[in-house]
């Protein structure tokens, strides 16, 4: 499989890690973990050709947060340089590929484990999601996709120090069913108290939702596949009873300007700190188009930084009126599905590429400045055979009604699975 998908980044098949004991939930079941993510003893590249990996001095938090469900690691999986990209595409290297279809992106910035998980080869696998990078990659590969409310799991000090912490962690998998009880599992050794627990899900729930609907986008409406399945969806929820209405965007289209801003000077920091930050090897003149085309936005709107950040820090607000009226909000995960490999190279130029790549992520950025769930659910294929996802959209800690309602969904509408 891997000679094909080039999902693998660090193979760990001689020198596994072995989580919690035989009442864990996942014990014995193999995975993979995301290379922005440290495991003792295992290099921790980034997808970065910028400075040479060298082994981990100690785990991540949530490395252990992973374990404690008795999953084996068995490897690292790919993601394009620093997870600024929503193809895992490089400079020099060979992309990762679609399962699907392998001439097609398989999105990111998990996009290593999405393949991985999609092909068969495990049945979940770690991800990460800063701007989309879980839902993403699971819309590509026709997978579950759970972004957490901010603070569901631990963070490493470094998040803790930026202005705005944009990123959580989770899983991709093949089933609503692992993704509850992953999180439920990670629940069990760590839950903050600031947020109300999970707990166990094993099914739809039996309340009666309002539920709100959004097509349009800050860049533009879906595609007439994507808009389908959001429409299917929709048909699926009002059969099962619930209230559905179509609702506005929360944010103006100014959102957009506002997180290039915030995403430009988090790439700044990395490749222009990158020797303090990231390996005193770093070399910035290595890293690739996508950072470094962020970094030269941020030198040349930096005047901008401060007032987006302001503005960005009322997005919580604003998100939090959609579900004065709505405990659900379902839209598109991505404009349309995915592109083909080279849509979105890092070769490219950056003016192009930028404006490809917000016109296709459109949708998940807002969830990451709002610190509220959202998942990633399959909802059919294309016209052309690839998998489409729809976003299930929650209050601040409800992740429970977005997992009720995947159940709803894959029980009426069964996921599609590679069968060749």
């Amino acid at each position: 499989v891997d000679p094909t998908l080039r999902a693998v980044e660090t193979p760990m098949y001689d020198r596994p890690r072995t989580g919690a004991g035989s009442d864990a939930p996942f014990f014995g079941v193999p995975t993979y973990l995301k290379d922005n993510t440290e495991v003792l003893g295992v290099p921790t590249g980034n997808g970065s050709e910028a400075y040479v990996a060298k082994p981990a001095q100690k785990d991540a938090p949530f490395t252990g947060q992973v374990l404690s469900t008795g999953v084996t690691i068995i490897g690292k999986s790919r993601l394009p340089e620093f997870g600024l990209n929503a193809s895992t595409e490089f400079m020099t290297r060979e992309p990762t590929r679609n399962p699907w279809n392998p001439a097609y992106s398989v999105g990111a910035s998990s996009g290593g484990s999405a393949a991985l998980v999609a092909a068969g080869v495990v049945p979940i696998a770690h991800a990460n999601d800063g701007g989309g990078s879980i839902r993403i990659p699971a819309a590509c590969a026709g997978l579950v996709g759970l972004k957490t409310t901010r603070g569901r799991h631990l963070i490493s000090d470094r998040m803790k120090k930026v202005p705005i912490d944009i990123g959580t962690e989770g899983i991709v998998s093949r089933s609503v069913r692992d993704t509850a009880v992953f999180l439920d599992g990670i629940e069990a050794g760590y839950r903050n108290p600031m947020l109300p627990p999970v707990g166990r899900i094993e099914g739809p729930g039996n309340r009666r939702l309002r539920v709100g609907v959004i097509f349009d986008s800050i860049t533009g409406p879906p595609d007439a596949d994507t808009r389908a399945a959001v429409e299917q969806t929709v048909a699926i929820l009002e059969e099962a009873g619930h209230h559905v209405e179509e609702i506005p965007l929360p944010v103006g289209l100014g959102f957009r300007d506002d997180f290039l801003q915030y995403w430009a000077l988090l790439a700044h920091a990395l490749i222009d700190l990158g020797k303090h930050l990231v390996a005193s090897d770093f070399d910035k003149t290595k890293a690739d188009g996508v950072g470094r085309g962020l970094r030269d936005h941020h030198r040349a709107n930096l005047r901008h930084t401060r007032g987006a950040i302001k503005r960005l820090k009322q997005v919580p607000a604003a998100y939090g009126e959609m579900f004065r009226g709505h405990e659900l909000v379902v839209s598109p995960v991505l404009r349309h599905p995915a592109p083909e490999i080279g849509y979105l190279s890092p070769q490219l130029p950056f003016s192009t590429l930028i404006d490809r790549l917000f016109s296709y992520v459109a949708y998940t950025p807002l969830n990451n400045i709002a610190g509220t769930p959202a998942m990633s659910v399959p909802a059919g294929l294309s016209s052309t055979g690839l998998p489409v996802g729809v976003q299930l959209q929650g209050a601040w800690g409800d992740e429970r009604t977005l997992i009720e309602a995947a159940y709803l969904l894959e029980q009426a509408n069964p996921f599609p699975r590679i069968t060749d």
